[in-house]
């Protein structure tokens, strides 16, 4: 393993994204990056949308990590996707690629609000390098995702998921959970809970869980249940940007954007 790039003082320093996938037109996830298939619907944005031409760059990913740098064939077809054959459309053009886990999970869990905000939330957090998005079930929860209805929230949650991944350039997709009590959140996250809420203490990697309420607040009684909570800021924030700001500081304090506290 080749040496942790470090800043003057120790700190790990920020790691950016491989220049491969910067370059790259586009990123679909296929079974094996290696032996790329796709899937007609990414055929058909590769060829149809983004009009790519043979030997244009296209990342393949498992969504577990493992990527491949691909070229556009030779034989594909120059006027759209129709007659295209998805198991020769892309041609591996380098070795596989491992992208390291993030370590510790990061783990956001918020409560969803109405409207698409709970799409835009997971967009966001995709981006951002979460690794776990959890739509949470709360006392003051104003939207109930229950039975049918969670079922298709939570599969369009992953949709959003697998399409931001891939336009951010990100091999390893995050984990969207089923929706989940907030008394059982630990065991579903593997790590204990954190809340966040106006006032509290400095977020940090001892507590990469963090739980976001509903618009209403927390319950007293969740609040007591939990122990101390994790302030995001000096203002009062919407639930959906609370649930991302809390992304955005654990993951950099994670990968080395900003530091912790002395």
């Amino acid at each position: 393993m080749p040496p942790v790039a470090t800043e003057e003082g120790g700190h790990p320093a920020p790691r950016g994204p491989d220049p491969l996938l910067v370059a790259a037109a586009a990123m679909v996830f296929v079974a094996d990056p290696a032996a790329p298939v796709v899937d007609d619907l990414d055929m058909r944005h590769l060829l149809d949308v983004l009009r790519l031409r043979p030997g244009e760059p296209v990342i393949a990913a498992d969504g577990r990590g493992r990527w491949v740098p691909c070229r556009v064939a030779a034989t594909a077809p120059s006027k759209g996707s129709r007659g295209a054959d998805p198991t020769g459309l892309l041609v591996p053009d380098g070795p596989a690629v491992l992208d390291p886990h993030g370590v510790p999970e990061v783990t956001v869990a918020f409560a969803p609000t109405k409207g698409d905000r709970p799409e835009w939330v997971a967009q966001k957090l995709t981006e951002i390098g979460v690794d776990r998005i959890v739509p949470l079930r709360t006392s003051r929860s104003v939207v109930r995702w229950d039975g049918d209805r969670a079922t298709r929230s939570v599969e369009r949650l992953r949709r959003v998921v697998r399409e931001a991944a891939g336009q951010c350039r990100r091999a390893r997709l995050p984990e969207v959970t089923d929706v989940c009590r907030l008394g059982d959140l630990a065991a579903v996250a593997g790590a204990p809970v954190a809340l966040a809420d106006a006032g509290g203490q400095a977020p940090g990697l001892a507590r990469p869980l963090l739980a976001v309420g509903p618009e209403g607040g927390w319950d007293p009684a969740e609040r007591d249940a939990f122990g101390p909570t994790v302030g995001l800021g000096a203002t009062v924030l919407r639930a959906e940007t609370a649930a991302v700001s809390a992304g955005v500081l654990l993951c950099a304090l994670r990968n080395g954007v900003v530091l912790p506290l002395a």
